[in-house]
Order: structure tokens, then C-alpha cells, then sequence
């Protein structure tokens, strides 16, 4: 990520608590003075002058308790002592503010990134498994060595999706992704575990809808819901994704045959690092759900448990639709 940014980010509140600090301790000096010169005021009496020496025509003048102004004066120093070292402190705080927000930053895309590229990394896995088993028989691979460079395709663009994230980097304003396509590559690309997992991804399409997201994020949020999907369901089921239109939004569905959710409710699992009661298998109600939510927020769409029991689970994600396609 560049650092252009952030050092300026960086001057800003450098420059800001300077500021903060100067303006405060201007402030204070200048009330402790007042104070101080109001208090010798009221502590002081108006006597006729008697020592020798007086100027002349001056013939009376002003008499301090000197014990109260010394009093007075130590007091004062006290409370500016401690005055000064709460703003000080309030000072600190705000210029660490943009560091600890930088490493809040860096942690989350830490998690975010190896939480997203750990999928791809299991299906690139599960492919060479499966190029090797072939090899080993002397059965044609070709499909095989295609798929795994759409998949090693796929990482890099999910790589370069997450740094533009976290950049803050907004994507083409005609950006725009055809529902059915999206549906059906993250279908592709999951398809190597849930074969693994005994379980069948079907895939129902009942409109040609285009959303404004980019096609690969549209793949991430799908995936994600895919392979939570998969986790969750018991050896033999379907997974089914329907494709749909509601109004002025397009729908997709991700459908379950699992347990259903445990233990939390249903917004707390789109919270980071939230997870449901284990049960026995993989869970994962955590990151990709939260990155799922934090796109759909980002492209004014939204994601949401539709319905959960013991006979599974349908999770729904909408985006305004954009166009129409095909």
C-alpha cells in the first residue's frame, strides 16, 4: 500500500496536536494570570502611606498579605501542573490515534487476506490431488491444468480486489458484473471441495441481471457464502444457489441442508471473528460472512440470514441491479 497517504495522514495530526497543545497551554497560562492578578486584587487593602520617601503626591498605597499571595501562587502552580499534564495526555492520545488506526488496518488485512486466500489455496490443492491421481492412471488432465489456471487466475484477482479494499480505492463507476456469470464461476471453483465433501452445488437461474460490483468481488462474496455453505452441510445434501429479482434488486440465495445456526443469532455471525457452536465439522461464522456484509454495505447492498432451523440454513444477498443482461 502506498505511504504517500499515510504520511500525510500523519503531518495532518502531527500538526493538529501541535495545535491542540499550543492553543491549550496559551489558554491556561492566560486564565492562571488572570486568576492571579484578580486574587492579589482581592487580597489587597488601600492604606495612607507613612514610610519616608513616598513619591510625591502619592500619598497612600496598596498593601499584599504576602502568606496569601505565596499560598495562592503555589496552588495556582499546582493545578497548572496538573492541568498541563492532562492535556498533555489528551495530546498523546490523539497523536498515537493514527497509528492505532493504521494497525487496526494492517491487522484486518492480515486476517482479511489470508482468511480470503485460504479457499483458493485448498481448491489449488485439491486440483493437484486431483492432476496427480489422473496422471498416476494415464487419464487426460487437460481439463484439470485449465481449471487450475482459472483458479490461479482467480487468487491473483482476489489479491489485487483486497489491496484495492484496503486502499480505499473506489472501483469504475460503470463497473458492473452479470449476476448468472458470478454465480456460476464461484460454482466452478467450489465445485472440487464439495466433491470432496459429498455435497452438490446446484444452481437455479430465473433471471439476467447485472449488478454495479466487480465481477471478482461479486465472485468473493458468493464463494464465501458458498463454502460456508459447504462446511455446513452433511455428506450426500445440496447446496443450491438461486438467482432472483425482487423489485429493483437482484437476489441470490445460498440454501443448506445443515444443523442450522447454533448458539448465536443471526446478525451477531456477520460480526468478525463471530462463530456459532461447533459441531463436529468445520464452522466458520466469522471473517467471510463479515467481508460479505462489509462489501454488500460498500455497494449499497445488503446480506442477511432469510431463514435457519434444524432442516438448514438460506442466507440472501442483494445488490441493486445496474442493468440488464443477455
Amino acid at each position: 500500500m502506498s505511504m504517500g497517504p499515510d504520511r500525510a495522514r500523519v503531518r495532518r495530526a502531527a500538526v493538529s496536536v501541535g495545535l491542540f497543545v499550543g492553543i491549550t497551554a496559551a489558554v491556561l497560562m492566560t486564565v492562571g494570570v488572570a486568576v492571579l492578578i484578580a486574587a492579589i486584587t482581592l487580597n489587597s487593602r488601600h492604606e495612607q502611606a507613612e514610610h519616608p520617601g513616598a513619591l510625591p503626591g502619592r500619598d497612600d498605597a496598596w498593601v499584599i498579605d504576602s502568606g496569601r499571595v505565596i499560598l495562592l501562587i503555589v496552588v495556582l502552580a499546582l493545578i497548572g501542573i496538573v492541568l498541563i499534564g492532562l492535556v498533555g495526555w489528551l495530546g498523546a492520545r490523539r497523536a498515537v490515534a493514527p497509528l492505532a488506526e493504521a494497525l487496526r488496518v494492517q491487522r484486518n488485512f492480515v486476517a482479511d487476506a489470508s482468511h480470503e486466500l485460504r479457499t483458493p489455496l485448498t481448491v489449488l490443492s485439491s486440483r493437484v490431488q486431483v492432476l496427480e491421481r489422473r496422471l498416476g492412471r494415464g487419464e487426460p488432465v487437460d481439463d484439470v491444468v485449465t481449471a487450475l489456471r482459472r483458479d490461479a487466475t482467480s487468487m491473483a484477482e482476489v489479491l489485487n480486489d483486497l489491496l484495492l479494499s484496503a486502499e480505499g480505492t473506489a472501483s469504475p463507476a460503470d463497473a458492473a458484473a452479470a449476476v448468472e456469470d458470478a454465480v456460476r464461476a464461484a460454482a466452478a471453483t467450489l465445485e472440487v471441495l464439495a466433491d470432496e465433501a459429498d455435497v452438490r452445488i446446484r444452481v437455479r437461474t430465473a433471471a439476467s441481471t447485472a449488478v454495479a460490483v466487480p465481477r471478482v468481488t461479486l465472485i468473493r462474496c458468493v464463494v464465501a457464502l458458498l463454502d460456508n455453505a459447504i462446511h455446513h452441510s452433511p455428506p450426500g445434501s445440496s447446496v443450491v444457489v438461486t438467482e432472483g429479482l425482487d423489485g429493483d434488486r437482484a437476489t441470490i440465495r445460498v440454501s443448506d441442508a445443515g444443523p442450522g445456526i447454533l448458539d448465536i443469532s443471526t446478525d451477531q455471525i456477520f460480526e468478525r471473528f463471530s462463530r456459532s457452536r461447533e459441531t463436529g465439522q468445520h464452522r466458520s461464522f466469522g471473517l467471510g460472512l463479515a467481508l460479505v456484509r462489509d462489501v454488500a454495505v460498500r455497494y449499497r447492498g445488503s446480506v442477511s440470514v432469510e431463514e435457519t432451523s434444524e432442516a438448514g440454513t438460506t442466507m440472501l444477498l442483494t445488490f441493486p441491479i445496474a442493468r440488464s443482461v443477455g
